[in-house]
């Protein structure tokens, strides 16, 4: 397979995994409207940083490994869904956000740092189980033995870079000022829907057989 085929076919596949909602989806939603812009963008480069994870362990091989080997397959899974149901119970035991008067657009809960945002976007998708296997079966597609490097990276940097910019125009959509606006009066529920859905995508990884 010649590098623009590979590419066509990272490009289709990863396009419609990466704007499905799933836990990358809640956790840029929950940071930027809880905590702001710049919590939304560090959640979204987080995420970028996970997937070179990811794309580093299937150029070594290693994603071989976790795919062959049941322990240490289920070990990721509960160690995600762990993860999942803790953010998701963070959200639903949260009162909701409130706007500063001088500035609407920014949250005035400031206990959320850009490093945390960050972490929980790196976090949320290496922990995803169902990444692994992403990566593992869109790789095997397009990587061979003789695959040159710097194709693999191109890849992998490829994935990475749309699934950031997707997640960094979720953040600044979500943040604009008069959306930002009406959805703060609704901050309770969103909170209680966001850990909902983040703890029922926990249990759904932790009951899953395969």
């Amino acid at each position: 397979m010649d590098f623009v085929a590979g590419l066509f076919i990272i490009i289709s596949v990863s396009s419609l995994a990466i704007i499905s909602p799933g836990p990358d989806f809640l956790i840029v939603l929950r940071n930027a409207l809880a905590y702001g812009r710049k919590q939304g963008i560090a959640t979204a480069l987080g995420i970028g940083c996970a997937i070179y994870f990811h794309i580093a362990y299937c150029m070594v091989g290693l994603a071989l490994i976790i795919s062959q080997s049941i322990l240490l397959f289920t070990l990721i899974k509960w160690a995600g869904a762990a993860y999942l149901i803790w953010l998701g119970i963070g959200a639903l035991r949260s009162e909701g956000w409130e706007m500063r008067a001088k500035d609407a657009g920014v949250a005035k809960t400031p206990d959320k740092g850009l490093w945390h945002s960050f972490r929980d976007g790196l976090l949320t998708n290496m922990l995803n189980p169902k990444a692994t296997m992403f990566f593992l079966a869109l790789f095997t597609q397009v990587i061979a033995v003789d695959t040159p490097g710097a194709w693999k990276f191109a890849y992998g940097s490829t994935v990475a870079i749309m699934a950031t910019g997707w997640f960094v125009f979720v953040s600044l959509a979500l943040t604009h000022k008069s959306l930002r606006q009406a959805l703060s009066r609704a901050s309770f529920w969103i909170d209680r829907v966001t850990g909902v859905l983040l703890v029922g995508l926990g249990l759904k990884v932790l009951l899953s057989r395969q």
